[in-house]
């Protein structure tokens, strides 16, 4: 069983920025992909971005490629998903998911919600 505790979320105005984490404890995070997904109210989930356990191979999604960066801390069980230039459009509830391989959803985190105003 994995744990996922996403943390970061907030209000924040329209060309703001913000940092979201997922923390997993135990001795599985350093072979897991982490995966951030979203949804927001009325919409399907989409997929945000995906690093894989090494850290070396990172993915994104269309609407958010060039502002957000994803990036991994094995020894601190963490990743971080850093948005820049954040937009109306991007507020959801952000999830992080696990598994073997990008786009996993073996195991969810609770979500943590962000808000940009405009």
């Amino acid at each position: 069983q994995v744990q996922l505790i996403e943390s970061g979320g907030g209000l924040v105005q329209a060309g703001g920025s913000l940092r979201l984490s997922c923390t997993s404890p135990g001795r599985t995070f350093s072979r897991i992909t982490i995966n951030w997904f979203r949804q927001a109210p009325g919409k399907e989930r989409e997929f945000v971005a995906a690093i894989t356990s090494s850290g070396f191979s990172t993915h994104y999604g269309g609407s958010v490629k060039g502002r957000f960066t994803i990036s991994r801390d094995n020894a601190k069980n963490t990743v971080y998903l850093q948005m820049n230039n954040l937009k109306p459009e991007d507020t959801a509830v952000y999830y992080c998911a696990a598994g073997p391989v990008v786009g996993s959803t073996d195991y969810w985190g609770q979500g943590t919600q962000v808000t940009v105003s405009s």
